[in-house]
């Protein structure tokens, strides 16, 4: 990846003279109105067209590098676009995160898109069509070098976009809002282990809460024993990093008798390092366990980003934030751990930790009177020997909500799958000495995980479990997953709390 940007974005009617060191990148969609399209964008650029560019826009996605002033360094890249039905809607966040992770001396990049007549059938609107590239264009030019010692020195860059004012503003404000909430997911699951402790992780979300304007609570060990959260202590006890259980809440409605507002809790699993504890992880891997906080990042960025949009609604936000290690004061296999609930667990595997201190997230969410609860966590390898790096589980028994996340999840390409909830699966955590026990065995690994859990969600509302273990890592899946943890899960949750709104 090249060096990252200060980005400025703008819109202008139509593009006319490019300064120097300008880069213009124009979409057309392939079809029967290609041809009129590119002989009339060309001639904007006193450019006629010819068969080698013919030749070079031939064939799928084919795009074609034209000079417009060599001493000036202005170029004009046109690209064929062909759309799959699968990744329509991401196609220009993907392809403008790659753009901007090739640039190289560019001071000013102007794109120009198609129009939204020519692509309503992928996108429900024109203001999501130029919200999904700003998006990219973010995506694209996101680094985490907080520990290099070279000094990095930002340089300015013009993000110039055809389009209506208007619209590109309304786009802009709401893009920027939900990938500053993306931007700070990221560079908390970035970040090393040895500086996100369980109490650094609760002072970084405070100082974020705190200049959003949101509530904010977090109870340390003193304050957690008192509450009898047994599971989180029990997995925090052998590590010198104390746990801590992080509140954070947002409200932008005035509550009254006639009017109460949606509310929306969102729990995170916030283990800051998970070696696996007595059950040891193998060795190679286990630095990513750095990232195993995934989920109490991402309900993190995506209360803050809510805020800086001023959605309508309540939300809520709890994290059971812990360090799993093995040591002599460290939960052990065969122990059984008493829950705030009241409800045992038999420690069957270490590492199977997240699922246990979530039991406590769910019971107090249990108290809060939310009209639907999700959690969202980094749980098990299993989710991903099912359905791969690109796309997150989803359990529930609400059928209505699973339909909402999965549309959420197809129109912001932070994708879910519905996996079973079927109380069959139960038996596979049985216990002999205590009400459940943390594992079920080889089989079903992931579905068993959210069986477990769902004994702490039976006063729920509505409840929804999300296993992002595959897509939260960098993954191949898209020019900006690639490197660094992706934030996967800020735009879905946004995402799906509007359309709720909206259905209110």
């Amino acid at each position: 990846m090249n060096n990252t940007y200060q980005l400025k974005f703008s819109s202008v009617q139509s593009i006319i003279k490019p300064g120097s060191n300008s880069r213009i990148n124009a979409f057309i969609p392939e079809g029967e109105k290609f041809k009129p399209e590119l002989q009339k964008l060309l001639k904007r650029f006193q450019l006629s067209l010819s068969k080698e560019i013919e030749k070079q826009l031939t064939g799928d996605s084919a795009s074609v590098n034209l000079s417009l002033d060599t001493a000036k360094q202005i170029s004009l890249n046109i690209t064929k676009v062909k759309f799959e039905q699968e990744t329509a809607v991401d196609y220009f966040r993907n392809k403008l995160a790659g753009i901007v992770q090739s640039l190289s001396k560019v001071e000013r990049l102007y794109i120009i898109l198609p129009s939204f007549q020519a692509v309503k059938k992928y996108f429900d609107s024109e203001t999501y069509l130029y919200q999904s590239a700003i998006e990219g264009i973010s995506f694209g030019n996101y680094t985490y070098n907080e520990f290099k010692s070279a000094v990095h020195k930002e340089k300015p860059l013009a993000v110039i976009f055809e389009a209506d004012k208007k619209v590109f503003t309304s786009s802009l404000v709401k893009a920027s809002s939900i990938m500053y909430g993306v931007e700070f997911t990221r560079n908390l699951q970035n970040a090393p282990a040895n500086v996100i402790t369980p109490d650094v992780l609760a002072k970084k979300i405070k100082t974020e809460a705190y200049k959003a304007g949101l509530k904010f609570q977090v109870f340390d060990e003193k304050e957690i024993a008192k509450r009898k959260m047994g599971g989180l202590l029990a997995v925090g006890a052998g590590s010198k990093n104390p746990p801590r259980f992080v509140i954070c809440s947002y409200s932008s409605v005035k509550k009254t008798a006639k009017v109460q507002p949606y509310h929306v809790v969102l729990v995170g699993k916030g283990l800051t390092f998970d070696s696996g504890g007595i059950s040891i992880k193998p060795a190679s891997g286990m630095g990513e366990m750095k990232a195993d906080m995934s989920g109490a990042a991402v309900v993190a960025g995506t209360i803050i980003a809510a805020a800086k949009m001023k959605l309508p609604i309540d939300i809520t936000i709890l994290i059971p934030a812990a360090e799993n290690m093995p040591s002599g004061s460290a939960m052990r296999p065969g122990d059984i751990v008493t829950t705030s609930s009241g409800k045992t667990i038999e420690v069957d595997n270490t590492d199977a930790e997240g699922r246990v201190v979530l039991a406590d997230a769910l019971h107090y969410a249990s108290k809060l009177h939310a009209d639907v609860v999700i959690d969202l966590a980094t749980l098990t390898g299993a989710c991903m020997v099912a359905l791969g790096e690109h796309v997150a589980g989803l359990f529930t028994k609400d059928d209505k909500l699973a339909d909402s996340l999965y549309s959420a999840g197809q129109k912001t390409a932070d994708r879910v799958w519905r996996m079973p909830l079927w109380d069959s699966y139960s038996p596979l955590i049985n216990s002999d000495v205590a009400d459940v026990k943390n594992v079920g065995g080889r089989w079903g690994g992931a579905i068993s995980a959210a069986k477990f859990l769902e004994n702490w969600a039976k006063d729920l509302k509505s409840w929804a479990h999300i296993d992002i273990a595959g897509p939260a890592f960098p993954n191949n899946s898209t020019n900006y997953t690639k490197t660094f943890m992706t934030g996967f899960g800020v735009r879905l949750l946004i995402e799906f709390i509007e359309a709720e709104i909206q259905r209110r």
